[in-house]
């Protein structure tokens, strides 16, 4: 008899069960996934039928090659010209290539050229035009398919060049760290040359099955969609087979239990980010081409400008820009480092920027762009907003080593208060490799979820790398199509434009009132050792800046009173200021680029001052026709009369100040009647008096110099002949003793300024940060400090105009020399102004990983120290009651710092110096750096640079610092010669009523033709108050209108400003009235003598 069990029921489930059950080991089963791509099986998985044919026979492929020599870089024109040899593959080189197409590859939908050198590299058409850049390798940038285009496909052959540079996408660092100095005799093969058919339908099942993976490595805990996707990347593997082509499409379907049925037909967009230079442009093209609803964003206009280079790419380009799918950010010249350029300089990379995308595009940016600047002014929002723009993009505070900060998208609050609608992706990175973990921080980590629960997704390879890969964007369009089917993932929305996103930010958050306000700097709490890492180009910037604004002040003014005989030299103005702008690049000015920048760096620099000098002095022959610079080998001091030596002043401050003058040949016998000369007898010192903006010989009597009663504060040095030193005059006084600076006396008041039983000098600390060398500067530096004292001090000028002193020590392999100066007058002309001792370094820096500085431990009390910043200033904590606090044990300056309490305080001025901190009462300004990467030579060699000590009576906000500091960073100009002209009877422009308002900038328009003549001021208030202004302009200037205009020099609306005339001489007055730190931006419409109908006749401010 038998038995039969039935293994059905009528519903139809089993009602015997023998199997073992389906049970798995989750954990062993995600370990399994790894297998399924490259590794140890990759001629069985997965990655052995990505490519239906591969060829690199000489047939095929044909290479030739020529090296450039050295660190020579020719242009393509001149590389073609060379004598090109045979090459293969392992060779090392940068080839040109000619291939044969098999004639049956017509039927692939793709065919492609695998070229891998191991570096960078650019693909070129045989004339020259950039299709796109290679960077070879495996790493996660690895970029080495170039598609063959059709035509050639059709034609069976395609001639290529490749320019292959011998650095990876971050240099060629000699230990394989990013941050080392570059190898320089390192060499890369060639790895593959190869023609190449993609199996498209392999390459799009890796995809799924890389989005899979992602989902299940960030979808923590026990979620249906991880273990839904880990359960379709189990079936992947167990369907696939290499031996079995369809079984690729059998596995793709098995994805679509994830994706969704049909997935590959819904398109996806997002935003993107390429950078730097024209290895962009080619891949941009792809993007936008392959991927059509992706949008492009490129920072810099000088990508733009480099791109021009190659007419037809940039053709194509411009026809992008026009139809939206490459957007306009950013604004600036370059992506520009925040903290040391100048307010004028942000201004003219705002200016530089915005003018040339309307020129070249006929728009503008809407949003301003700094994902990587290390932390950014509080002066920005103010610039900004005056640049025409209102949103503003940055993330770099997300690499704070010390607090987190707290906002993801918030209004920023500038010190003047405007407003900036700012996000912060919290994706924490402007080059995010777009993954399912990118998605998902871009919601847990957004710090504003109860104001907006929307975030910025910037993607792809920045910092030169070319912008997206395919895979990035493949895996873009996975992960939209997960979240329309399931909510575990945040959805993904694709398409739109940044600005598109800032003007949904702002509808969704009732014009930003719903959001959070973060008001004043954002300062980065990390590479803080920025502000003075490579002082020669710190110095170089500053130096520069002020050039420009000299240049540009002294050629107004000639254009203005000889019309006929100089014409404003706008073009070699502007090629100036792109030099300066460019190095203010945020890695260049920084200092922590590698060495051969900076080597580009210098020649700008000296590229511009030896312009800046010819330009000086075509002005000034103008301004004043019978006279030479004293500095100039045109100026013989052996016939020159020293009576004919007269000073200009390019403030706007009236000043007074001993300067020195070469006294020798025929005029030798004025040294007697001098008051005091050089001890060599070679100069002389003069006490030079100037108003604002103008030139005077001032206090200079006939015979070059003023009588002994006739100096205001007779300045003298005391010395026990050996180890103590006393220069001291009727406002101040300084000791040295033992090699330290033991007292620094207000004589007047009879008050000591330094703590009792310190001392105050220069100091060594130990300078080793935790990885980011030339970046950064660490806390615990401050716990290995080393004073140093002066070996040897000795008297150079005994006064009574001047007394100094040399003091010399030696350190290690380094020798640092110091002249400390006191002048025998005030630092400014402000009533009750304290002289200010000046100290001139010459440093023979040749330390490893130490940093100088000099502090003064002050008898004042403060919890604030006070820094000067774009356009105003800042105050910083000195205690460390927080970590808010503690953070900023270094930070940035400009021309002063300064300790103040009640009644008094003291100040440090700086010429070239950025460098500051002031913990407790110990007031600080860093000198020199000695990192050793990226740069393994930076900073080693000499130096020269200045600061001051400045005390003063009052607090800060009753004290003269501004002005000081504006001065002793801008030195009078000595001409010898006759000094008659327009400029002697007064200042052409200058501010009354209101000493908070500074004027900083006179320019002529950027928009002036042949026909019409303007003249651009630019003043800001200073202190932090309102303030009602006069603005004052002098005789030989006819004013038809004036008008206030945002940065860009665009008329406002209902802006147009009253002036008052003052005569038929021209001139007049125009009443300003400023709020706290504003910048104010007026134009000036000149007309000519005579034409009093063009006038505004009011009456007198």
């Amino acid at each position: 008899m038998s038995c039969h069990h039935s293994t059905k029921t009528s519903e139809g489930y089993p009602q015997l069960n023998y199997s073992a059950g389906s049970k798995w080991v989750k954990n062993l089963t995600q370990g399994r996934l790894g297998t399924f791509q490259g590794g140890h099986y990759s001629d069985m998985n997965l990655s052995s039928v990505l490519f239906t044919h591969r060829v690199d026979n000489d047939s095929h492929v044909k290479l030739q090659v020529w090296s450039a020599p050295g660190l020579t870089k020719p242009t393509f024109k001149e590389a073609m010209k060379q004598d090109f040899k045979p090459a293969r593959k392992g060779d090392s080189f940068g080839p040109s290539f000619s291939l044969t197409i098999p004639g049956y590859w017509q039927q692939y939908e793709t065919v492609q050229f695998e070229f891998d050198p191991g570096c960078e590299a650019m693909v070129y058409t045989t004339d020259g035009l950039p299709l796109q850049g290679i960077t070879g390798g495996y790493g996660g940038d690895r970029r080495v398919e170039h598609i063959i285009p059709p035509e050639a496909r059709k034609k069976g052959k395609y001639d290529i060049v490749i320019e292959s540079s011998c650095n990876g996408m971050f240099g060629v660092p000699w230990s394989g760290d990013t941050i080392d100095p570059p190898d320089m005799n390192r060499y890369f093969s060639l790895a593959s040359a190869d023609l190449v058919v993609p199996n498209h339908e392999a390459w799009h099942l890796l995809w799924d099955f890389q989005t899979l993976r992602e989902i299940i490595d960030n979808l923590w805990g026990n979620t249906p969609l991880q273990n839904q996707a880990l359960v379709a990347a189990n079936e992947i593997i167990n369907v696939f087979h290499k031996e079995d082509i369809s079984s690729i499409g059998k596995a793709r379907k098995l994805a679509e239990e994830v994706f969704g049925v049909g997935w590959q037909a819904k398109g996806a967009g997002i935003y993107d980010e390429g950078e730097k230079d024209s290895r962009v442009w080619g891949i941009g093209q792809y993007v936008v081409n392959q991927f059509h609803s992706f949008i492009v964003l490129t920072v810099s206009q000088l990508s733009y400008r480099y791109c021009m280079l190659y007419p037809s790419l940039y053709e194509k380009v411009k026809e992008k820009v026009l139809d939206g799918r490459f957007q306009l950010v950013g604004g600036s010249w370059v992506e520009n480092d925040s903290n040391m350029p100048s307010g004028e300089a942000l201004v003219r990379q705002f200016l530089f920027g915005q003018r040339y995308f309307e020129s070249k595009f006929g728009k503008r940016c809407d949003t301003a762009w700094l994902p990587d600047s290390f932390g950014l002014t509080g002066s920005l929002p103010q610039l900004i907003r005056g640049a025409g723009m209102k949103y503003f993009f940055t993330q770099k505070l997300s690499w704070n080593n010390i607090n987190n900060f707290p906002h993801s998208t918030f209004n920023w609050v500038g010190i003047d208060g405007t407003q900036v609608l700012c996000h912060m992706t919290p994706v924490e990175t402007y080059t995010a490799q777009a993954t399912v973990g990118d998605v998902k921080k871009g919601i847990e980590n957004h710090k504003n979820l109860e104001s907006s629960a929307t975030a910025l997704l910037v993607f792809g390879n920045g910092d030169g790398g070319g912008g997206p890969l395919p895979k990035m964007l493949e895996n873009l369009r996975r992960i939209r199509a997960v979240t329309n089917n399931h909510r575990e993932l945040v959805s993904v929305n694709m398409g739109h434009s940044v600005d598109e996103f800032f003007d949904m930010l702002l509808s969704t958050t009732s014009q930003g009132s719903k959001l959070p306000n973060w008001h004043g700097e954002l300062y980065l709490e990390f590479h803080r050792g920025t502000y003075t890492s490579h002082g020669s180009i710190k110095k170089g910037n500053r130096h520069s800046e002020i050039l420009m604004r000299d240049i540009e002040q002294l050629a107004t003014l000639a254009s203005l009173f000889k019309p006929s005989d100089y014409k404003y030299p706008r073009t070699q103005i502007n090629d100036n200021w792109e030099k300066v702008l460019l190095n203010q690049f945020h890695d260049i000015l920084p200092g922590s680029a590698i060495g051969m920048a900076y080597d580009e760096a210098e020649e700008y620099y000296a590229e511009v001052f030896k312009s800046g000098k010819i330009l000086l002095e075509d002005a000034f022959k103008v301004l004043f026709p019978n006279s030479v610079s004293v500095a100039s080998p045109e100026f013989n001091p052996r016939t020159a009369n020293l009576c004919n030596i007269f000073a200009v002043n390019t403030t706007f401050f009236p000043r007074r100040e001993i300067v020195k003058v070469p006294v020798v040949g025929s005029v030798r016998d004025l040294k007697n009647k001098l008051v005091q000369t050089s001890k060599d007898g070679k100069d002389g010192y003069v006490m030079m008096g100037c108003g604002p903006a103008t030139t005077s010989v001032g206090l200079v009597n006939d015979l070059g110099g003023p009588s002994l009663t006739e100096v205001p504060l007779p300045v003298a040095v005391y010395t026990n002949g050996s180890d103590h030193f006393v220069l001291r005059n009727a406002s101040v006084q300084l000791t040295i003793s033992n090699g330290r600076i033991t007292s620094l006396l207000d004589v007047q008041q009879g008050r000591e300024l330094l703590m009792e039983g310190a001392t105050g000098g220069l100091i060594i600390f130990e300078d080793r940060p935790n990885y980011w060398d030339a970046w950064d500067v660490e806390i615990h530096h401050l716990e290995m400090a080393h004073p140093l004292e002066f070996s040897n001090v000795s008297v150079v000028a005994h006064g009574p105009l001047r007394a100094s002193v040399r003091a010399e020590l030696k350190y290690g392999q380094s020798t640092i020399s110091v002249t400390i100066s006191l002048d025998a007058v005030p630092a400014t002309t402000k009533l009750n102004s304290r002289s200010m001792f000046v100290f001139d370094a010459v440093v023979d820096w040749r330390q490893r990983h130490e940093f100088l500085k000099f502090e003064l431990p002050l008898n004042l009390h403060s919890d604030f120290a006070t820094y000067e910043m774009q356009f105003g200033h800042v105050q910083r904590p000195t205690h460390k009651n927080t970590t808010w606090d503690i953070a900023k044990f270094e930070v940035c300056g400009h021309k002063y710092a300064d300790l103040s309490e009640y009644g008094y305080g003291v100040a440090i001025l700086s010429e070239s110096k950025y460098g500051f901190s002031c913990l407790g009462n110990i007031l600080r300004i860093s000198l020199l750096r000695s990192a050793t990467a990226p740069d393994a030579e930076q900073d080693q060699g000499e130096h020269k640079f200045s600061w001051a000590v400045m005390p003063h009576v009052g607090s800060f906000l009753e004290s003269d610092v501004p002005m000081a500091a504006y001065l002793f960073n801008s030195p009078l100009y000595l001409r010898h010669g006759d000094i008659a002209s327009e400029l002697v009877s007064g200042a052409p422009f200058a501010v009354h009523g209101a000493p908070n308002v500074f004027l900083e900038t006179v320019k002529r328009g950027e928009d002036d033709t042949k026909d019409i003549t303007t003249v651009v001021l630019r003043l800001y208030e200073a202190f932090g108050g309102h303030a009602r202004a006069a603005l004052r302009v002098g005789s030989g200037i006819y004013v038809k209108k004036a008008f206030l205009t945002n940065l860009l020099e665009d008329d406002l609306d209902a802006t147009e400003l009253t002036v008052s005339e003052s005569s038929s001489k021209g001139g007049g007055s125009i009443k300003l009235d400023f709020h706290r730190f504003e910048v104010k931006t007026v134009k000036l419409v000149i007309g000519k003598a005579g034409k009093r109908d063009s006038w505004v006749n009011v009456n007198r401010f």
